[in-house]
């Protein structure tokens, strides 16, 4: 008897076929404009000097070395993929890269985060919770290991509001993109990224699940018209504990 494979099963795999080639494509579908939203999201980290940030989903690194660009040279960012794939592109790129003393990166998924409670400042997660098959779980994974009045910043895609945008956004992300990602990666990978996009909670339903998982100070911002929304959380100071600072 066959057994079916888990869904995370089914998408560390798709993205162990496309890793040769997704850093190329990302720049490539996104028009390069990944790069600014992740530069905008990581100036909302919270960290101290000497301080820890965990990116999740982290991929070949990308949201991580952005971190690094962005903290206090102090800082040391830990960078965990639940694909072995992905990771070894970004331990790659780390060998080229100045910041690669700042920066680790290995093997982990959200739901099983193998940190101790209370260790890093803030949590970043780009275009990855929408993969997190139990994302209560890994919600409530990353406040775990978060300090007291750590933050979490994810960065995620959206659907346009605006009913004119939103018939452009999708049919590129329907027909454009799939044949695009079919002739130079796998048709079959982005086919599942306008799907996943569309199953993912609105901004304010994510909102309510982030809040029921146990943050506090909940909020989002869209950019670019909605096609990605950044949302910041923070975890709950107990009485004999400090914020880390800006």
């Amino acid at each position: 008897m066959m057994v079916k494979d888990s869904k995370s099963d089914q998408v560390r795999n798709m993205f162990r076929k496309i890793a040769p080639r997704y850093d190329f494509l990302n720049k490539l579908l996104s028009l390069g404009i990944d790069r600014r939203w992740r530069k905008s999201a990581a100036r909302k980290i919270k960290s101290r000097p000497g301080g820890r940030v965990l990116d999740i989903a982290t991929g070949t690194g990308d949201m991580a070395l952005e971190a690094a660009r962005t903290t206090d040279c102090t800082v040391k960012i830990i960078g965990v993929d639940f694909c072995s794939a992905m990771v070894e592109i970004g331990l790659n790129k780390l060998e080229t890269s100045q910041l690669s003393n700042r920066v680790a990166l290995g093997v982990a998924s959200c739901e099983a985060l193998p940190f101790h409670n209370d260790t890093f400042d803030s949590a970043t997660i780009a275009f990855g919770i929408r993969n997190v098959d139990d994302r209560n779980l890994g919600l409530r994974e990353i406040l775990r290991t978060l300090l007291p009045g750590g933050r979490i910043v994810i960065l995620e895609f959206s659907n346009p509001k605006s009913r004119f945008f939103k018939s452009v956004y999708h049919y590129y992300f329907r027909r454009l993109l799939p044949a695009i990602g079919g002739i130079l990666s796998d048709s079959g990978a982005y086919r599942y990224l306008p799907d996943s996009v569309l199953e993912f909670p609105d901004q304010q339903a994510f909102k309510k699940m982030m809040t029921e998982a146990g943050f506090e100070s909940v909020d989002h911002t869209d950019y670019t018209f909605g096609i990605v929304t950044c949302y910041v959380g923070e975890k709950p100071i107990n009485d004999s504990s400090r914020a880390p600072q800006v």
